[in-house]
């Protein structure tokens, strides 16, 4: 346990639906925020007709970020840059699935005129026409990174047999997309997207609560409001795909139906996936990768996707996954993915206490450092927020993990054994045989997705 208790997560909405989460970390000489805004990767497909090629899309939400920082408010792109260097603000915009992000840390001194800055970018872009080619580039140059990188490429395939070709869809440009994406889209995804309603704003750090909340105020009080087309509902794809690409390595990516974050069973179940995989000592790097020298690689780890709901009032539902991956030599391929779903599938055989006791060290080492990091306290909050719909006090958490018994995890497992799991693979030759795949295993010659 943390030898004091943390000050109060406190929590307050402001009349536009934005949600501000904030929590004071005196000890530090810095500050963070983190701002996401319902809108990422799945907005760019919601609101288009069923007949429009969601390919031609593919980066709208990456392009969208990309130009809003090309100047904002009174600044030009490089004024912009200027003004953060030197406040020292370290800033960052993405898109996700589920949102686009900006978060930034900096000495705490320069918080409040950073809030300013925030706002300029996200309420006052100029989304200047004429480096609308250059941040093409950007998305261009990111796209073939990732045609070059085999493990990247394997997990968005592997991400989109999991939830869907529309909520497992990747933020990478396509080849289509570069063509045919125009300014006028990126200017209506940022009227659509950019806005105050079920937004949230995070902050930890040291800082003043009344000076950081007027600041707040001034920047985004008479911002304006709106509404969220929710996430696309999950559509896996099973069975077992293999991409040929001439190579001396088997890339293996798995993945399997799980139980999202915020669900009661979470942490027992996430104490099993942190046996199997968190750290040196874990099964699957022991037992897979050391004692039998299988792969240069291996883990799993779990994923959520938080529930929402749609214009129509429509609830869908969380989703959750475990996605893994290995990385082995074609001869060590079949092998290697033998034992690693053994091992998954047979966790409850041999369970012992003294894995369960590393992992919660582990989980207790990790919070300790996330108090000594604003940066990474805001974005659990802005999390937490998001997933949950409230901050889950750190106190609460500990509580939680250290309450995990080694029979609740084998009570777990024995009844939520995976049976199916979805394959990807990438290298010269596919995987087959054994009870693993079946007939209904299908071989692609490339990947018709980038």
């Amino acid at each position: 346990m943390l030898s004091t208790a943390t000050p109060p997560v406190k929590t307050r909405k402001l009349a536009n639906g934005m949600t501000v989460v904030w929590q004071q970390m005196p000890w530090l000489r810095t500050a963070a925020y983190t701002m996401w805004m319902p809108g990422g990767v799945s907005a760019e497909i919601m609101s288009v007709s069923s007949d429009f090629d969601p390919i031609s899309r593919c980066g709208l939400a990456s392009l969208t970020v990309e130009m809003v920082q090309r100047g904002a408010g009174p600044y030009n792109s490089r004024q912009l840059v200027a003004a953060e260097d030197n406040l020292g603000i370290d800033s960052n915009g993405s898109s996700s699935t589920s949102i686009t992000g900006f978060s930034a840390a900096m000495p705490a001194d320069s918080l409040v005129p950073a809030i300013g800055l925030l706002a300029d970018l996200v309420r006052r872009p100029h989304l200047p026409i004429d480096q609308f080619d250059d941040a093409k580039m950007m998305l261009r140059q990111e796209m073939l990174a990732n045609q070059d990188e085999p493990t990247q490429r394997l997990m968005r395939r592997l991400r989109e047999r999991q939830y869907g070709v529309a909520l497992g869809r990747s933020g990478v440009a396509s080849p289509q997309s570069l063509e045919t994406l125009t300014m006028d889209d990126v200017r209506e995804f940022y009227t659509e997207h950019y806005h105050a309603g079920q937004s949230i704003l995070s902050l930890a750090g040291n800082f003043d609560d009344a000076q950081v909340n007027d600041a707040i105020d001034a920047a985004f009080g008479d911002s304006k409001s709106g509404s969220w087309d929710g996430l696309p509902t999950p559509d896996p794809i099973d069975g077992h795909e293999h991409i040929e690409l001439p190579s001396s390595q088997t890339h293996i990516g798995f993945a399997y139906d799980n139980i999202p974050y915020g669900h009661p069973e979470y942490f027992v179940m996430r104490a099993g996936i942190g046996i199997l995989s968190d750290g040196m000592s874990s099964r699957l790097f022991d037992r897979v990768r050391e004692k039998h020298g299988l792969c240069y690689s291996v883990f799993a780890n779990t994923h959520s996707v938080p529930a929402s709901t749609n214009r129509e009032g429509k609830p869908i539902p969380a989703a959750g996954a475990v996605f893994g991956y290995a990385g082995t030599t074609p001869q060590r391929a079949q092998q290697t993915l033998d034992l690693t779903l053994h091992e998954i599938k047979h966790l409850c055989d041999d369970l012992e206490e003294s894995e369960l006791e590393r992992w919660k060290v582990r989980i207790q080492s990790s919070l300790i450092m996330e108090q000594e990091s604003a940066n990474s306290r805001a974005g659990s909050l802005a999390s937490d927020q998001f997933q949950l719909g409230r901050v889950m006090p750190t106190e609460e958490l500990e509580s939680i993990i250290e309450a995990i018994t080694l029979e609740q995890i084998k009570t777990y497992y024995q009844s939520h054994t995976p049976e199916s799991f979805r394959i990807v693979t990438i290298g010269p030759e596919p995987l087959a045989g054994g009870v693993l795949f079946d007939d209904s295993t299908n071989h692609a010659e490339g990947d018709n997705h980038e």
